[in-house]
């Protein structure tokens, strides 16, 4: 619904959620007063302005406000017709006492003529400015062209009558169409050829009270509205093949429907139809029909039907008078300007744009989608605030009890106005919500008072610890005065001195104040996770050598890990002296700095022994193994005072006395395995002999021994000493598998001698294969003996030594040199 000068222009007929597709508004000004004394009878649109004809045959220029530019006197009865030639520079015009005038809005040259019939229609030629022949048609009770000759005279053509009044007529290219009592005909300027008649289909309607209504799409597309009938038709191209005697071009009509009200006008819009309905109803008291406001509806042409897009329903003054011939639908072709023309009101229609858009989602109080519609065209929207339509946005959130989306939207609508912030803080702590907006407060570069963020952590502060604590972990210090809200929370904390949340924050207030000792305490009781973290951040390991035993009650693994990256600042003294009195907290800290490092804390490995010893017995005999600054003595009296025998036995070897150790091993872990792993270690033969012999008597022993000795030990040694009737276990199965494993070691050296001789006899073939080459000798200057050795060595033969106690054979000096040590060859050669 709209309402305009306080009345209602149109109704939206259909289900008020769907959002109308067209806006109207009057054309007023100059027309206003015309209409008032006269009557619109036609009018036709230019881009650039509009010409009314009225009844009492006047011709007004309007610019597209309504403006009147110039008026004509034309005649003292109605105009039928006013055409424009493309340009806009001339008009024809046309009235019922037979007036036909074709002239320059500039020059006012032209053609006029009065005839004794009236003249119903006329169109000029689209390009009427500039062709020399100067076109037009005219229509009464028939169809004539004007067109200019050479001698500058008008000549005159009928192109069709006998089929009464010409009631419409429209020009584009060089096609003509106009509409008789019959149908519809196109004529073809060009080839001067009629090539269709289309007739029309309600034959029961009057042709001067429902008029045909025409209109070309584009240069070859007709749109056709007559009664309530539609038809769209094509002008195409005859294949020339087919012509015969028919015209070249013929029309296809490629839709054709019917309405449900008497069709005034039709326009294009994109691939839709704009129609102007005439409507009559029918009441249940009176019996006669009565008229109601005309229809202006977008619909969707199909091939046989249509779909209707939008319906509006139009209040034109004096509605209820008019007839179906009153109304005209004009359209811009430059824009989607579509003008309905009735008697007394001519109103104008109009595509709704983004503006437009957002009034209705507005209205209907979808603001959310409004304000998305405002953004995504804020560089084009002329009358829409983008910030006015968030806040109505967020009034509406707050009305509706929504206040975290009030708040949320906030963020995207205040932007960095302070000001509107601030009022709404206000606003929301006047209906008690300053939690709701308290996370959406801006905190980067735009900032607001401190005073507006104190007095939201107070509200937490007095409700809600932990929303408390979570705003000072997410808002920076910078925001708000720290010492007054430290001052607050010490307060509360006099009331609640163990509250672990207040405590925290406490500490976090401290760190954000830099009083890095006050916050380290209070981690340290709490025995807090980010404790560890501040001391690295802050570099507070001046403050922690006397607080060493805390950190380490709290979480052994991470102190002890910051306690040895950081040495230059701790150092590995005072650490064990402050653990002097927690031995289990000081074996952690030597245990992990010998993984680090196992020569770093050499001079606390003694101590370590005992630590081990107690804290660590796994870790005991690694340790043995691995360090190297560890008095043997004292660690064999402190495993030997714990019976730790596996550790004994280690030392033990390692002291030197393996046979104690061996006797350990079989005596007191009575392990035949590990004595026989010992003894393989050890490769020592006594070792052995000590081993069997303490076997002998022992089967289970025996077993191991053959199983396991055949690599180190002939295992008929063991064999001869077995004493006669002894049950041994699984002797068989032992036996078996010593001849096993001596095959396989027959098989392996006779294998390795294989290959020894393949590898032997493939290095004397190369060798010899290698001694049988030629040797380049290139010394022609004199003629000297030479003798080449097959090491390649050359010499003159006067430059050897005589070949000694083997006469005929001789070696290469140099050669020989090597073989026996530096200096062999010159004492060979001074022999």
């Amino acid at each position: 619904r709209l309402v305009k000068n306080g009345c209602v222009l149109f109704v939206q007929e259909e289900d008020t959620e769907e959002e109308p597709k067209l806006k109207y508004e009057r054309l007023t000004n100059g027309v206003t007063e015309i209409l008032q004394k006269d009557a619109a009878s036609c009018m036709t649109v230019h881009d650039k302005f509009l010409a009314l004809g009225t009844h009492f045959g006047k011709v007004y220029l309007l610019d597209i406000q309504g403006n009147v530019t110039q008026k004509f006197e034309i005649s003292s009865v109605k105009i039928n017709q006013i055409s424009l030639d493309e340009s806009g520079d001339h008009v024809g015009i046309c009235s019922e006492d037979g007036k036909v005038q074709v002239f320059g809005l500039y020059t006012r040259e032209g053609f006029h003529e009065n005839l004794d019939y009236p003249i119903k229609v006329v169109a000029l030629h689209p390009q009427f400015s500039k062709s020399n022949n100067k076109q037009f048609v005219t229509g009464g009770n028939k169809l004539l062209l004007y067109e200019r000759n050479w001698l500058n005279r008008w000549k005159t053509s009928v192109l069709h009558e006998g089929e009464g009044n010409i009631t419409n007529v429209k020009w584009t290219a060089n096609l003509i169409a106009w509409a008789n009592n019959v149908g519809v005909k196109i004529y073809d300027i060009c080839s001067k050829q009629r090539i269709t008649n289309v007739l029309r289909d309600n034959t029961s309607l009057r042709p001067d009270m429902y008029p045909c209504s025409l209109c070309w799409k584009d240069n070859t597309t007709l749109i056709i509205g007559w009664g309530s009938s539609v038809k769209i038709c094509v002008v195409k191209e005859r294949d020339p093949t087919q012509m015969r005697d028919l015209p070249s071009r013929y029309v296809e009509i490629v839709s054709a429907f019917e309405t449900e009200f008497f069709i005034s006008g039709l326009a294009p819009l994109a691939d839709q139809l704009v129609t102007l309905y005439y409507v009559k109803e029918s009441s249940e008291h009176v019996e006669e029909e009565f008229r109601t406001r005309p229809r202006l509806d977008i619909i969707q042409p199909l091939a046989e039907g249509c779909e209707e897009i939008s319906s509006d329903a139009l209040t034109v003054r004096n509605f209820q008078e008019n007839q179906c011939r009153d109304y005209r639908l004009e359209h811009s072709e430059g824009e989607s300007l579509f003008y309905i023309i009735s008697p007394k009101d001519i109103v104008v229609a109009k595509e709704r744009d983004q503006d437009d858009h957002i009034d209705w989602l507005l209205e209907k109080k979808k603001y959310e989608e409004a304000l998305m519609a405002a953004e995504i065209s804020f560089k084009n929207i002329k009358r829409h605030d983008v910030q006015k339509i968030g806040m109505a946005y967020i009034n509406h959130l707050v009305e509706r009890g929504d206040y975290d989306a009030a708040a949320r939207k906030c963020q995207k609508v205040l932007g960095k106005n302070m000001d509107l912030w601030e009022n709404e803080v206000y606003r929301f702590k006047t209906i008690g919500q300053l939690k709701a907006i308290s996370q959406y407060l801006p905190r980067g570069d735009l900032r607001l008072r401190p005073a507006i963020y104190e007095m939201i952590l107070h509200e937490f502060l007095k409700t809600d610890y932990e929303g408390f604590a979570t705003l000072i972990r997410e808002w920076p210090g910078e925001l708000y005065n720290n010492m007054a809200i430290v001052q607050a929370v010490n307060e509360h904390l006099k009331k609640d001195p163990t509250n672990s949340m207040l405590l925290t924050t406490l500490a976090e207030l401290y760190t954000y104040d830099q009083r890095y000792d006050r916050a380290l305490e209070i981690y340290l009781k709490l025995r807090h996770k980010d404790v560890y973290q501040l001391i690295h951040k802050h570099n507070l390991f001046s403050s922690i050598k006397d607080k060493i035993v805390l950190l380490m009650d709290f979480d052994k693994e991470k102190a002890v890990d910051m306690l040895l990256d950081n040495e230059d600042k701790i150092s590995m003294d005072k650490v064990v002296e402050e653990l002097k009195d927690r031995p289990e907290l000081l074996h952690v800290y030597l245990h992990k700095l010998f993984k680090r490092d196992h020569h770093k804390g050499q001079k606390y490995h003694e101590r370590q022994i005992s630590l081990y010893a107690e804290f660590d017995r796994p870790n005991l005999l690694p340790f043995l193994r691995e360090s190297m600054h560890c008095p043997l003595e004292k660690a064999l009296e402190i495993c030997q005072q714990r019976h730790f025998v596996e550790e004994t036995v280690f030392l033990l070897s390692r002291m030197g006395n393996c046979r104690h150790a061996l006797q350990m091993i079989m005596e007191e872990l009575a392990d035949v395995d590990k004595a026989i792993e010992f003894a393989k270690e050890q490769d020592d033969r006594e070792l052995w002999e000590d081993l069997i012999s303490y076997s002998i008597d022992k089967p289970p022993f025996i077993t191991g021994l053959l199983n396991n000795i055949g690599t180190h030990v002939d295992p008929i040694l063991l064999i001869h000493r077995i004493k006669e009737g002894m049950e041994i276990p699984n002797l068989r199965d032992s036996l078996v598998k010593i001849l096993q494993d001596y095959n396989l070691q027959i098989l392996l050296r006779e294998g390795c001698k294989k290959i020894l001789v393949a590898d032997s006899l493939s290095l004397l073939q190369r060798m010899h294969r290698t001694q049988k080459r030629g040797v380049r000798v290139d010394d022609t200057a004199q003629a000297f003996g030479v003798v080449v050795f097959h090491c390649r060595h050359m010499f003159h033969k006067e430059c050897l030594p005589s070949p000694g106690n083997l006469p005929g054979i001789q070696y290469c000096n140099i050669c020989s040199a090597k073989r026996r040590g530096p200096g062999s060859g010159i004492l060979e050669m001074k022999k």
